[in-house]
């Protein structure tokens, strides 16, 4: 009897206490901004081995204030994980079809915002906003 030997590819991911990553904030006055489609600014944290090691600024272009059409530049600048404090169902089916991790329900400091979710305190609470705000009627907020 002959024992069949399959070979496989297998790919070493470092444990996620390794792992350098950006995590976006929308914001305001370095707050968790409630609404996604109104940030004044992302605040964008590099993170590596779970601590915060740089932290930037992203201004957004002025528009309506719907900013799911920001999704490519986020992207462009690494961000994998959006914290939020809330945004409407076409910006949240955007950033994830992007590939974006998005935890809503974000509040208070932008920088405890992030600590928090790196001690795996927050977790997504799947609320969405159903409304439009500041005269914007686009679907997405």
């Amino acid at each position: 009897t002959q024992l069949a030997i399959h070979k496989r590819n297998i790919e070493y991911y470092p444990p996620l206490n390794r792992i350098k990553m950006r995590i976006a904030v929308p914001s305001n006055q370095n707050k968790v901004d409630s609404h996604f489609g109104h940030c004044a600014a992302f605040l964008i944290f590099d993170i590596e081995s779970q601590t915060i090691v740089a932290q930037e600024t992203f201004t957004p272009p002025p528009g309506c204030g719907c900013k799911s059409n920001l999704v490519h530049d986020l992207k462009q600048l690494g961000v994998t994980i959006l914290l939020a404090g809330n945004m409407g169902q076409g910006a949240y089916d955007k950033l994830t079809q992007a590939g974006l991790t998005v935890v809503r329900g974000c509040s208070g400091d932008a920088r405890e915002a992030v600590e928090k979710y790196l001690n795996h305190q927050l977790t997504d609470d799947k609320t969405l906003c159903n409304h439009h705000h500041n005269n914007c009627h686009h679907e997405s907020h």
